[in-house]
């Protein structure tokens, strides 16, 4: 029990150089920073789906063999089946926003970063805010460019 606490001490004051840490936020950090632009990216193109342009620009952000695990939605294993479902349940239904304060994001060395957050779900046809989830989003950076390989959106309920 000791040795498990001492753990927990070092994990707790950053002494452990593998635990992982979030980014320290906005204009602090560039990792947040171009996580943060490309969240904006790839949702504004979400947000506007009904337009095929921008379901192709909001495609473009995703791997082919990308994994969206959905909490009351199920398992999609390529982008394809994504973007049908997409197509089918969001595009005139509802828009995504960030909730303020939520986001972060964590480094994967040799990779990119993992970014972890709030959203909620809003009628397309409202300005009210009816549903909210968690969500994780894995992005990879290879040749300069990111590129979503894994999204979890878990937690889904109504907006209090």
């Amino acid at each position: 029990m000791k040795t498990l606490s001492m753990f927990c001490a070092l994990l707790l004051a950053g002494l452990c150089p593998w635990a992982a840490q979030a980014s320290p936020g906005p204009g602090v950090d560039p990792l947040f920073d171009t996580i943060s632009a490309l969240d904006t990216e790839v949702f504004a193109a979400f947000n506007a789906c009904g337009d095929p342009a921008q379901l192709d620009k909001h495609a473009g952000f995703f791997s082919p063999d990308v994994e969206f695990y959905h909490d009351t939605g199920g398992v999609t294993w390529t982008r394809d089946a994504m973007l049908a479902n997409t197509r089918q349940h969001v595009c005139g239904h509802f828009r995504r926003e960030l909730i303020p304060g939520t986001l972060e994001v964590f480094p994967v060395k040799d990779f990119g970063a993992i970014a972890r957050g709030s959203h909620r779900f809003c009628p397309s046809d409202s300005d009210r805010c009816e549903g909210m989830a968690d969500f994780t989003i894995v992005w990879q950076q290879k040749d300069g460019h990111w590129m979503i390989t894994r999204v979890l959106s878990y937690a889904h309920r109504a907006t209090p």
